[in-house]
């Protein structure tokens, strides 16, 4: 049934009359009452009995007025969903994430994307694995990506985002732990290392790797940890140091003290489909970029 009838006959059964709907439709009577009559004649059953000077709904036409309310209001609903759908006003959007990412600017990200989008459903899921979430990006399975290191593909798009120091994060009594300024790069030689299994996070892992390559140094893997907490954990235990972005101070892990690595840095990426358009991704990823900070911005000490 064509909507416009609804609303007729809605507009009638509240005016009480069919020259006040007209008025208020914006309709000459004769046409209303014409729209009417055909109306009552497919339906094979009277809407509206006269009473006094107006009109009333019968049985049916209150059952019709009812019914119609509702597809009315879910109308309007539907196409308001859509007009903000396109503004990039609503909708969904699924975001994975590392922990280096909500434990530093991304927790008060999403909180301002909360009050500005509150439409917007957010999916998040976090990840330890860089090569996952940039497959995960690509398959459709998120619709972007807040990492470290994205994988180099031309149909990702990348932006850097956050920038930070790599921390060295010690046992709080080692003696490495208390030396004043940042730790020299020559430190990862002087303590063996918490490191991720490089089939968990093979991007992470060859950056350590890496790091010990530059210093010159021949790194001594004490233990392996599948998570930040994990590895913490390890670190307090006296199992060695762990090279990490330094936002995971945050943490506050009794028994671990962090110090800057010397002369690195890591960045964080907003990482998306190239060929993404749609308009919610878009505002989604402006909202972000406003909160771009500096190197160092927010740093907390851990204990």
């Amino acid at each position: 049934m064509d909507l416009r009838l609804l609303g007729y006959v809605v507009a009638i059964a509240e005016e009480g009359s069919i020259s006040g709907a007209a008025r208020r439709l914006h309709l000459t009577q004769p046409t209303l009452s014409r729209q009417l009559r055909e109306l009552e004649r497919r339906l094979g059953t009277a809407l509206f009995e006269r009473q006094g000077r107006g009109i009333t709904p019968t049985a049916a036409g209150r059952a019709l007025v009812a019914r119609a309310t509702t597809v009315l209001a879910e109308a309007r609903a539907a196409l308001e969903d859509v007009r903000l759908a396109g503004e990039g006003l609503a909708g969904r959007v699924t975001v994975t994430f590392a922990g280096s990412g909500i434990n530093g600017p991304l927790g008060g990200a999403l909180g301002r994307l909360r009050r500005e989008l509150p439409r917007v459903e957010l999916r998040l899921e976090e990840s330890f694995n860089d090569a996952e979430m940039s497959s995960g990006v690509l398959d459709g399975r998120y619709d972007i990506a807040v990492q470290r290191l994205p994988s180099r593909d031309a149909r990702l798009a990348t932006r850097a985002w956050w920038h930070e120091p790599l921390s060295l994060f010690m046992p709080a009594g080692h003696p490495l732990a208390h030396a004043p300024g940042p730790a020299p790069l020559t430190a990862l030689g002087q303590i063996p290392l918490v490191v991720w299994p490089r089939e968990v996070s093979p991007h992470s892992h060859d950056e350590i790797i890496a790091l010990c390559d530059q210093a010159g140094v021949v790194p001594q893997i004490g233990a392996h940890g599948r998570s930040v907490q994990t590895v913490l954990a390890l670190v307090a235990a006296g199992f060695g140091a762990a090279v990490m972005p330094d936002s995971h101070r945050a943490l506050r892990r009794v028994g671990v003290r962090a110090r800057p690595l010397a002369g690195t840095s890591t960045t964080l990426y907003l990482v998306w489909r190239a060929d993404d358009r749609n308009p919610l991704l878009e505002r989604f990823r402006t909202v972000l970029a406003s909160l771009a900070s500096t190197p160092g911005a927010g740093r907390e000490e851990a204990e």
